[in-house]
């Protein structure tokens, strides 16, 4: 019985961050190595870059690399907060509770925005003061969005006032962190014990 192969045309892309979470490096790294001509891909019609799996399999051969798996991690986190150094060590933090989460940050809503799309996270840790568009409404438009709405959003403030905390609640998030946030309190709120 003969098989198959898939046309490079039918086979499934993979996006710089699926690449990412297979060869264990961050999307950037990803980015860097296909710009310099190491990891082959394909331009879609607005411009992004798409990787084949067995480019991507080719790759890791010639590197001496190991693929990780599935190209879709566990679990995708998003940092959103305009705190360029707090967002950097929450990045850390998370990325290194487990080989299955991935992690992107934001620095205001409206990056946020786009990342929700091109990221997909699974789960957003949201800062409520932020120039632009703040944490509350960020996390009213990720909840008001069906293509959103299922986004667990984990809430952080250096002003947990009651009102801030009710309306933060209301807008959608599952709880709301003080800052500075506590190691084993971010660990139980984003309940990643299954992953880890």
């Amino acid at each position: 019985m003969s098989t198959t192969r898939k046309s490079p045309a039918q086979e499934k892309l993979l996006t710089p961050t699926e690449v990412a979470a297979l060869l264990h490096v961050s999307p950037v790294t990803v980015r860097h190595w296909a710009l310099d001509g190491k990891l082959a891909f394909e331009t879609t019609p607005g411009g992004h870059r798409r990787f084949t799996r067995a480019a991507v399999e080719q790759f890791a051969q010639e590197q001496g690399v190991k693929l990780h798996g599935n190209a879709t991690p566990a679990v995708r986190v998003l940092i959103v907060d305009d705190n360029h150094d707090l967002a950097g060590y929450l990045r850390e933090l998370v990325a290194g509770l487990s080989n299955d989460i991935l992690v992107e940050q934001a620095h205001d809503g409206f990056e946020a925005g786009e990342k929700l799309h091109s990221f997909r996270p699974d789960v957003v840790l949201l800062d409520l003061k932020m120039s632009g568009m703040d944490g509350f409404e960020t996390c009213r438009r990720i909840k008001h969005n069906a293509a959103t709405r299922h986004v667990r959003v984990i809430a952080m403030t250096g002003y947990p006032s009651v009102e801030n905390l009710q309306q933060i609640l209301l807008a959608g998030a599952e709880v709301c962190l003080p800052k500075p946030v506590r190691v084993p309190d971010l660990i139980n709120a984003l309940a990643f014990n299954e992953h880890i």
